[in-house]
């Protein structure tokens, strides 16, 4: 866990909201170049894999907010 994953839980709530938008462009520009990549006749593997790998990161990081956001999804 990083230091801004401790540092969430003392934002507010629009600051959070704000946070969660930032994300989730970066997730979509993400799944955008993983997919011209892969359709480009000159892929680096290793480049798409690490960039998989960012935007899982980046899917798990929006999945807390969105828990910290709306709690009452967890009953």
């Amino acid at each position: 866990m990083n230091d801004e994953t401790n540092d969430d839980i003392f934002d507010t709530g629009a600051n959070l909201r704000e946070r969660l938008v930032q994300l989730n462009i970066e997730h979509d520009d993400l799944d955008n170049a993983i997919t011209r990549l892969q359709d480009s006749s000159v892929s680096d593997e290793l480049v798409i894999r690490r960039m998989k790998k960012r935007k899982l990161a980046l899917k798990d990081r929006i999945a807390a907010l969105e828990r910290i956001l709306d709690p009452g999804d967890l009953a």
